[in-house]
């Protein structure tokens, strides 16, 4: 299943790479000679490697923080003197982030890189490799790639310079995001011919279906992104995929195994995931240490925590017979705003939530041991050093869950009180088969099939012409019938949209670009998310890239 990307991450030596976005006067340079120029697919592919190197390294960590803590769908609070980091976090979630943010430098050097690295590879095989159809093909999974990485630039940044050749010296101002858009609707067209269809053989490599889904995506955003709707545009690119018959809805017994450290290619709703391997250290993919609460461990078999010989251990108390609760640091969490969304109690979407009593597989309550200073920082009616075991509830993040005489007014405390405060997301299930790491082998999907139906539905709802006989509520009700036992709707809006994007996409890094098309990203919610400036839909170039780039022009609203 990880087939690819071993064999990727294991030659990437075979092209030096300078992974930037920034000019370097330095010649095109490879270790390929006539002798071992690529002529076949999986030698392209090897060529290619450094490439999605580059597209796996941070998408999981500071692209991911930069999507959805800076929208209502993920918060990471501070724990007394634990998760403060700068206040990068908080700066995230209240939107007060400057151009020094360090999630905000981290997530454009992350996409510079991966334009530069696709930069370099380009031309390497531009200048090295014979023609034929499988250069063709790589060079348009390449430039795909490179679309992609300028996409998500484009919608976090908005205006950024299209830096597009290798060992040009010249340093480019950010170009208009029109032109952005209009460049990365060409590249992928452009690509489109010489991609291939999906098969095993391709999972984790661009296809002709990744392309049309960047389109989909750019289209529906077009009126953000341009000033100009563009829904019949969308509505095409989803139907390319839709007629394929490559992919189809996940049932709801098998939804959330999709996201298991066992997922892979047989993913039927899989148009493009990262692979991710946990043997590698190119990138890291360790959700479970943000969102499992941290006396969870052994009940979720985090990072070779194991229940030793006990049928009901009390967390924390004894470590014999083999019992170990390696601790994941469990910061994260949603907002009540967004868990709002769940509303239907018969969905199986419900199950990737972490709240209320937590119980052992047998049933049994979950208890923790600690003290009675260690349960409540502020205990002070008796011994504090008193033993104090209570079961295990986890209580959903408020308005008033930070509490009084605690460090700041995002802090919610240093105690277990504090740690069990906020409603957990374990869609990507803790890695049950990596025993000696905390990172996981679960594959992130990009895309999958039912944002394309999703997306298909809004932009009819948004004045696209309905095609193939589908309605905006068929569409949902197709999601629906996969996800849940109740009824199916009578109507949908584009609130109900809203909605059930929430259920559908958390966690998969689509949320803040759903609430900017929505106008629900100046809404005020969390721990005191108030602002308003629309100036913040964008983040600032940051101050390091201003720093190697003199002709970048800061975002407004930005020093």
């Amino acid at each position: 299943m990880k087939n690819i990307i071993l064999r990727i991450l294991s030659m990437v030596a075979v092209v030096g790479i300078i992974s930037s976005c920034q000019k370097i006067n330095v010649a095109v340079t490879s270790e390929i000679t006539p002798d071992s120029y690529p002529k076949t697919d999986a030698q392209f592919t090897s060529v290619e490697g450094p490439v999605f190197v580059a597209l796996r390294a941070d998408y999981a960590v500071s692209y991911w923080f930069l999507q959805s803590c800076s929208s209502d769908e993920a918060v990471l609070p501070t724990f007394g003197p634990n998760w403060i980091d700068g206040n990068k976090y908080v700066e995230l979630h209240r939107h007060t982030w400057t151009k020094d943010n360090a999630w905000v430098a981290a997530s454009w050097t992350y996409l510079s890189n991966m334009i530069g690295t696709a930069n370099q590879t380009i031309s390497v095989i531009r200048a090295s490799a014979p023609a034929g159809a499988a250069k063709s093909t790589s060079l348009a999974e390449l430039k795909t790639v490179r679309a992609l990485a300028y996409f998500y630039m484009m919608d976090s940044f908005g205006n950024v310079p299209l830096d597009t050749l290798y060992g040009s010296t010249i340093v480019n101002t950010n170009a208009p995001r029109k032109e952005v858009f209009s460049f990365v609707e060409s590249e992928l067209k452009a690509a489109i011919p010489y991609l291939k269809a999906p098969s095993t053989a391709t999972y984790g490599l661009p296809t002709k279906y990744l392309a049309q889904a960047i389109l989909a995506k750019m289209y529906l955003n077009a009126a953000v992104y341009t000033g100009t709707a563009r829904y019949d545009d969308c509505i095409t690119a989803c139907d390319q995929i839709i007629n394929s018959g490559v992919y189809s809805i996940e049932p709801m017994a098998t939804y959330l195994q999709q996201f298991y450290p066992t997922n892979g290619a047989s993913q039927k709703e899989f148009i493009f995931a990262i692979p991710y391997d946990a043997s590698t250290t190119s990138g890291n993919m360790f959700f479970a240490r943000y969102d499992l609460n941290r006396n969870l461990g052994i009940r979720y078999a985090y990072s070779g925590s194991t229940a030793g010989g006990y049928t009901d251990p009390v967390m924390n108390q004894d470590k014999n017979n083999g019992l170990a609760n390696n601790q994941p640091s469990g910061p994260r969490m949603t907002t009540a705003e967004y868990y709002a969304n769940f509303d239907d109690a018969n969905d199986i979407r419900n199950k990737q939530w972490l709240t209320g009593q937590q119980y052992w597989q047998d049933g049994t309550p979950i208890r923790v041991a600690t003290t009675n200073l260690g349960y409540n920082q502020f205990y002070n009616s008796g011994s504090p050093t008193t033993s104090y075991v209570y079961p295990l509830v986890i209580t959903p993040l408020t308005s008033s869950s930070v509490r009084a005489g605690t460090g700041s007014n995002f802090d919610l405390g240093n105690d277990e009180i504090a740690w069990n405060i906020g409603i957990r997301n374990i869609k990507f299930l803790p890695d049950y088969t990596n025993t000696i790491s905390r990172n996981q082998n679960n594959d992130i999907p990009l895309f999958r099939y039912s944002d394309i139906i999703l997306m298909k539905a809004e932009a009819i709802l948004r004045g696209g012409t309905a095609t193939l006989g589908a309605t905006p509520l068929s569409l949902v009700n197709l999601i629906k019938a996969n996800r849940t036992t109740t009824a199916a709707l009578g109507s949908i809006d584009l609130n109900g949209i809203y909605s059930e994007r929430c259920k559908e996409l958390a966690w998969e890094n689509w949320h803040r670009n759903d609430m900017i098309r929505f106008g629900k990203f100046e809404t005020t919610y969390g721990i005191g998310k108030t602002d308003a400036d629309p100036n913040h839909r964008l983040f600032p170039i940051p101050s390091t890239a201003m720093a190697t780039n003199s002709k970048l022009v800061q975002n407004p609203g930005y020093n």
